[in-house]
Parts: structure tokens; sequence; C-alpha cells
């Protein structure tokens, strides 16, 4: 598991540094230029990292299954080599995958102007400057990505079938919190990285606009990587209390705060 997580950071901070540094630089400069090249490399750089991030969290998924539903098998299925295998060809994925996706987006001619209407070089608006018609190379896209979404959604789970079917059968409670704190981090991951993807591709056409386009952009393209560590670090206890003690703190300071507040318009009345 965490091997696995290891390379799951390594996605999260690759995704991250891929189109935060280049827009908060953008910013500070108050400048939007990007050359043709480094947009093309932005986007294949963050469709291989977040699409092996997708085909590693499904590859979690078969690793939970197999601890829980198959755990004295686990060192036989489940070794160091297979665990590496499995993760480079998640690595090996998502690379093949964006590649395909980058050389269909830039073989096609662009004449509708060179501006961008996003904070980085995505697909479909990179597709709205092309002059050919692009019906069938985006249809291609959608559908594609769609299918291999799809797929790796279905074995999800079907995989938190099997493991939650094998909890409930476990006798001891203690057990059953063992076996959910291990899934539900990965399982929260899953589901927001799910969530936020088809709730931007889904959004209805009639709704568009450049700030809504902005928020999705940064609802599936920041926020998962940025909420990973945190999903998974509240396993740790150390930083349940530290965060609790934080949260506490904080409220204590609010409501001296509102308290003080409220004293000094009582005597300004």
């Amino acid at each position: 598991m965490y091997f696995f997580l290891l390379n799951l950071s390594l996605l999260d901070l690759g995704a991250i540094s891929t189109i935060v540094p280049k827009s908060m630089a953008n910013s500070l400069w108050d400048t939007r230029a990007i050359s043709y090249t480094e947009c093309a490399v932005q986007v294949s750089l963050f469709l291989f990292l977040m699409s092996a991030e997708y085909f590693l969290l499904t590859v979690m998924a078969y690793d939970r299954y197999i601890a829980i539903c198959k755990p004295l098998h686990y060192g036989t299925l489940l070794g160091s080599r297979a665990c590496v295998h499995m993760a480079a060809a998640a690595w090996g994925s998502g690379f093949l995958h964006a590649v395909l996706h980058t050389a269909n987006t830039f073989s096609l001619p662009f004449c509708k102007g060179n501006a961008v209407d996003q904070f980085f070089c995505e697909i479909p608006q990179i597709l709205k400057l092309s002059c050919s018609d692009s019906f069938l190379r985006e249809a291609g896209l959608l559908i594609s990505t769609s299918f291999l979404a799809f797929g790796c959604f279905v074995f999800i789970l079907l995989s938190y079938v099997q493991i939650f079917r094998a909890v409930l059968r476990i006798p001891s409670e203690q057990r059953w919190h063992k076996a959910f704190s291990t899934c539900l981090p990965h399982l929260a991951v899953v589901s927001l990285v799910i969530s936020t993807g088809v709730f931007s591709c889904l959004k209805p056409s009639s709704t568009s606009s450049p700030s809504l386009d902005v928020v999705l952009a940064v609802l599936y393209s920041v926020v998962p990587p940025a909420l990973n560590p945190l999903i998974y670090s509240m396993r740790n206890q150390e930083l349940k209390d530290a965060l609790r003690k934080l949260v506490t703190e904080w409220f204590s300071a609010a409501t001296v705060f509102l308290r003080s507040s409220a004293s000094e318009s009582q005597c300004m009345t």
C-alpha cells in the first residue's frame, strides 16, 4: 500500500507542478502568454499524470481487494515485483494515453485566434481554436476516454463490492474498523477524482461561461491532487490530534473575538 501511495504522491505533485506555477507566474507578471511548445508540453504532462493517477487508483483498488478478501495469498499475488509491474503499467498507460490525445489535438490547424479561455492549456478550449471540422476528433477523444474511465470505474466498483461483502462477514468490530480505515481513504480519493471529472464533462453547454469553466477546471485539476495527501494523512493519529488542536484553538480565538466585539458594541450604545 505504501509503495502505491508513494507513486500517488509523485503523480499528485507532478500534476500540481504542471499547471499551478505557470498560472501563478502569469498572474504575478500580469500576462497570459505561453508558447505553442510550452502549451503542448503542458497538455501532454497533465494528461499523462492525471491518467496515470486514475490507473494507479484502479490498481490500488485491486491491492485492497487482495489484502482484505485474500489476505493469505497477498504475498504471493502482490509481491514486490508484481507491485512494480502494476505501477509501471499505470505510468505507461498514462503516458500512451497522453501521447495519443496530444498528437490528436495538436495535429489540427488553428486559425481562430490564439487566446485559450482557461488558466492553463486545456484540450476542449484548444479545440475551439481549430478551423477544421474537429467534431469527429472531439467525439473520438470523448468516447475513448469515457470508455477507458468507465472500465476502470467498473473494476473499482466490483472490487469494493467484494471488499464490503468480506468485511461484513468479519465477526469482530475492531477488524471492521481496521478494514474500513484502510479502504475509506482510497474510496474517498476515487470518489473525489471521479465526481469532479464527471461534473466537469457533463456540464450543460447552455450554462457555459468563462468564469464557470475556470471554476470547473480548478475543481478537477487542482482540488484532487491537493486534497489526496490530506485524505490519506488523516489515518495518522498525530496529524488528527494536531488538526483537532488547531481547530479548537481557532474556535476559541473566534469566540473570544466575538465576545469582545459584542462588549464593545454594548459600550458604544
